[in-house]
């Protein structure tokens, strides 16, 4: 089941996935899941899926749901198709391939949510790192906020959510590209470590076709309260790791 450089990580409910160096989740990823959570019975797509985090934390405590993940590299797919086997599930479908080249690979307006926690990075900025896949997480290598935003906008049916994390530095570019894309910005929340910094990240959901005028701007999520762990933080940290430590 595992191969060289690879062990499993707990996430909650008897869940495990396989992570290695290159392709393994953060805090980003565990806030999105909590985000996005997708309603019973609902369908969903993760773009960028990476090793398949968030279609695993949604599928914790709700096989009701139906899931597909899209990752353009091999190897992630790979480590992702032997956790989805190793926890014995069967409500997620995994695709192999471009988010930009879905049209005879998933069905187009059907879907109720869509989620993505796309490479921080313009590409072309900073320093670029050696190792390829790597290179692909972090910068708009093989993708833009725009080519995300429009595959979202094609995959949901009318009134369907799109939710994305991303640096504050990209918000201006987020909420650009889903209004580009007929998906109006409906709730945003800020992320912080401490009350004493500036927000780190932000989460933010968009709505295919829906009324413009009715952004919800919600209470930042402050990771640490007081030298330790906000009790918002440790209650999503519950929900998947026991005794987690950032």
């Amino acid at each position: 089941m595992l191969k060289k450089g690879e062990h499993f990580e707990p996430l909650g409910n008897g869940m495990e996935i396989i992570v290695n160096d290159f392709f393994h989740f953060s805090t980003d990823t565990i806030l999105l899941a909590d985000f996005s959570q997708p309603k019973r019975n609902s369908r969903s797509v993760d773009l960028g899926t990476g090793c398949g985090t968030i279609p695993l934390l949604w599928s914790r405590n709700d096989n009701s749901l139906q899931i597909s993940a899209v990752e353009i590299q091999k190897e992630a797919c790979d480590m992702f198709s032997r956790s989805v086997k190793h926890n014995a599930l069967s409500n997620i479908n995994i695709v192999n391939g471009d988010l930009k080249e879905l049209k005879n690979v998933l069905k187009f307006g059907y879907f109720d949510l869509v989620c993505c926690n796309p490479p921080y990075k313009l590409s072309g900025s900073g320093i670029k790192n050696p190792d390829n896949e790597k290179l692909l997480a972090r910068h708009e290598q093989e993708c833009t906020l725009n080519d995300i935003a429009e595959t979202a906008k094609n995959l949901l049916q009318f009134g369907g959510r799109f939710c994305v994390c991303q640096r504050p530095e990209r918000l201006t570019d987020v909420l650009e590209a889903m209004r580009k894309n007929s998906l109006e910005p409906k709730r945003l929340r800020f992320v912080q470590q401490r009350r004493d910094k500036k927000p780190k990240l932000f989460l933010a959901e968009g709505r295919r076709s829906s009324k413009s005028g009715s952004l919800v701007v919600e209470p930042t999520l402050f990771i640490e309260e007081n030298g330790s762990l906000s009790e918002e933080m440790r209650e999503i940290y519950a929900s998947y790791k026991e005794g987690y430590d950032e």
